[in-house]
Formats: structure tokens, sequence, C-alpha cells
């Protein structure tokens, strides 16, 4: 590597990320840990970097420790891991302290872990962040020898997308006319997601558009060498339109071919993993099945609302459901990636499972149907007799009411907004 090209990017990092504004995030890092940020691409984890230092700064540590590297510089194409050192080196001609070290994106170096785990070694403070949600896998937790803690990061959740808005949460916010504010805000936030980007943005659609070119090209064909982009496109299109269903690999496989693009069961689960590899896609489990058939026949969810309208032209009760398991993903997702959030289907069907909340959920745009109503209320009872689940509820688009059944049991019937405000609420 060139250090005097280095010695640039260290300067100019630092002279910029002071003067970045910043719409605080939730942030639980503290002092003495080292962290592994993995997120999809634009969902901020430069941003939670950009914020960790700016708070150390503010503790009076002096802008020259802070040593900021982004893999997706156009500078640093085609740096291998062994010239990773180069960074520290280049560094320490610049600086005499010892640095905290950022370095952004790095799932672009292979073997990037190896140099983690050395600087891990050193006592050194490290964040680092990618892309790639084998960063968060076992391979790499054991490469790393818990000397890192994992971060999840996802696109803005609802009461942060609020906060884009202008709006904050309190006690009174799930009454009158901010509670009606509010459920506006649902809306546009079901069709479009919570990339930050998109707050101040009037052609949402373009942007979507944009980063889902990027993800798709950048990140699963260059990264996997895909060869049939056709057939991948139209996988992302079928997981789409699947969104609420169980869906195996076979099953995928034979919607493709209709289409006319010829790939077998094992190519389709191929990309589905490159899909879940790029944080795009996350699965739920039916916790009623044998361990076989939990991997071989989940529900697939986008990790945002917004890349999933891209696929929709009609989709409302597709978007309500996604928004509920994204929202559960998150909040009970561990830190080694491994789920906590389950469907189950056996006989009846129930959308989601929080066995540790012992809660069962359906998500339902609309029970204005009695005939759904039933359907709904009826899965819940069966299963809630079954698991002995405390809490039973119905997540709509508007509708706000409790129904009593037969034997004994309630169900909360919560609009979506006043469902995620109630959450976000419980974590204040």
């Amino acid at each position: 590597m060139n250090k005097e090209q280095l010695k640039r990017i260290i300067v100019e990092n630092q002279r910029t990320v002071g003067s970045i504004k910043l719409v605080r995030r939730r942030d639980d890092m503290v002092d003495g840990c080292n962290y592994v940020m993995v997120g999809i691409r634009q969902a901020g984890k430069s941003y939670m970097m950009f914020q960790r230092m700016q708070e150390l700064a503010g503790r009076g540590i002096a802008p020259e420790r802070m040593l900021y590297v982004n893999f997706d510089d156009e500078r640093l194409i085609g740096t291998v891991a062994q010239e990773l050192g180069d960074i520290l080196d280049a560094y320490h001609e610049l600086f005499e302290a010892e640095p905290y070290i950022f370095m952004d994106e790095i799932q672009n170096i292979t073997g990037w872990e190896h140099f983690a785990r050395r600087l891990a070694n050193e006592r050194r403070h490290v964040c680092i962040t990618g892309s790639n949600a084998r960063m968060l896998s076992r391979d790499i937790a054991t490469t790393l020898g818990g000397r890192y803690i994992c971060r999840p990061v996802f696109t803005f959740d609802f009461d942060e997308y609020l906060a884009l808005q202008g709006i904050t949460l309190s006690a009174t916010s799930l009454y009158g006319s901010e509670a009606c504010a509010i459920a506006r805000q649902m809306d546009s936030y079901l069709a479009f997601g919570g990339f930050a980007q998109l707050a101040t943005l009037p052609n949402k659609r373009e942007w979507l558009n944009n980063i889902f070119a990027r993800i798709f090209f950048g990140d699963i064909i260059s990264r996997n060498n895909v060869r049939n982009e056709a057939a991948l496109r139209l996988t992302v299109r079928r997981l789409a339109e699947s969104v609420m269903q169980p869906t195996t690999y076979t099953r995928l496989s034979n919607l493709i071919k209709s289409a006319g693009a010829s790939v077998s069961r094992n190519t389709v689960a191929d990309y589905a993993r490159y899909l879940q590899d790029a944080c795009m896609t996350f699965t739920v489990s039916n916790i009623a099945a044998k361990f076989t058939e939990r991997e071989t026949t989940p529900k697939h969810y986008f990790s945002d609302n917004g890349l999933l309208s891209i696929f929709l032209s009609e989709g409302h009760a597709q978007l309500l459901e996604n928004f509920v398991a994204v929202a559960l993903h998150r909040r009970y997702l561990s830190q080694t990636g491994e789920p906590r959030v389950y469907y189950y289907r056996h006989n009846v069907e129930v959308d989601f499972y929080i066995p540790e909340a012992s809660t069962a959920i359906q998500a339902c745009y609309s029970l204005s149907d009695a005939a759904t109503e039933e359907r709904e209320t009826v899965a819940l009872q069966k299963f809630a007799a079954a698991y002995d689940v405390r809490r039973l509820i119905i997540v709509t688009h508007d509708d706000d009411r409790v129904i009593r059944t037969s034997d004994g049991r309630e169900i909360e019937v919560i609009a979506a907004w006043r469902w995620a405000v109630g959450m976000a609420l419980e974590q204040q």
C-alpha cells in the first residue's frame, strides 16, 4: 500500500468526521469493548461509527486519535489482508498516540478477521463494520475468539423514523392529535421503509431502485460470481411475492422455471443464502417442524419494507406482515445472528411466536371480513392451548380493540402504529 496515500486518507477522514451532522440512534457501546457492526448497505453503520467518534471527542479525546478507514474508498481497491498493518504504520508516522481504530466495510478484504484478532490481542480500541451477515456467523465468532461484540445494525425503526420527522415519542403519543400524526406516518413507513436518506427525497422509489441495484450487483452478483443474473433477479421477485408464505427451494425453482429461466433447486438455495449474506433478507422457521424441515421450509422476509415494495404492485398485506417481521427480528435477534422468532404451522398457522416473551402474533391488514377474523382468532386460540402462551396479538392497519374468545382468552387487536410505538416506549 502507498503510505503517503494512506496518510492523506487518515487526515482527510479526521477532518470530515467531526463536521458530520447526525440523528442520534440508540447505542449501547461501552468503553473497553470492541465491536463488529453488520447490516445492509445504507442502514447507518458508518453513522454509528461517526456517532461513537463524536462521543469520544465530546469527552476530550483528541481528533488525531481517531483512525477511520472506509474500504469502499476507491483508493483502497486491491488491498489484501497482509497489507492492513500498513494502515497502522502510516498512522504512527503521523501521530505518537495510540488510536481508536474504526474500519468501515471491511468485508471487502478477504481474511480481515485475522487482522482484527491481532488488533484485539494487542488490546487496541477497535470498531468494525461490514455488509455481510457471515460476519456474524459462528466461523467468524470462532476466529475472533470472543474478542468482539457483534451488533446487527438495521435501517431506522419506526420511532427513529418519527424522530427524522420531528416527532418525539412520550406517554402521551398514543392519544389525541399527536396519535393521528403518527398514524399517518405509518403509511409512509410501511410503503418506503426506514432508510434515513429517504426522509427528504421526493422520488423515494428511484432511490430504492438505486440502492437495490448497488446491493444486487455489488454485494451479491460480484461477490459470489453469479452468472445467471436473470435467474437471481427472478428469485428475488418470487421471494417478494411469497413473503407471507412458507416457501421451499424446490417450489421457488419451479416458479422461476415457469418464468423461462432454467435453474436447479440447489442453485436457488445458494441464491437465497447470498441474499441473506447481503443482509437483504432473513428467514423465520416453523417451530412445529422437524429440524430439517425448519431449514428447508422457512418464511423469507426482506430486511426493509422499501426493498420489498419495489417488487409489489398491490401489497398492503405483505408489507404489513414484513413490517412486523422486521420489528420482531431486530428486537429478538441474538448477537450471533441466531433467531429467536418463529412461525407455527400445524393444522393452523400463526405468523409469529416469540418463546421468551410468551407471545403469539398474527399480522392481518384488515379484520373487516368476519371469516378472516374467525380464521385469525381460532388459530391463536388453538396455538395458545398447545403452547400455553400468555399474550395473543393481532396487528392490523388501523383496528384497535379486544376480542374475548369463548375459552376466556383475550386477543389484543392493535393498529400497526400503536403496536410499534408501544414497543418503542417499552425500550426507553
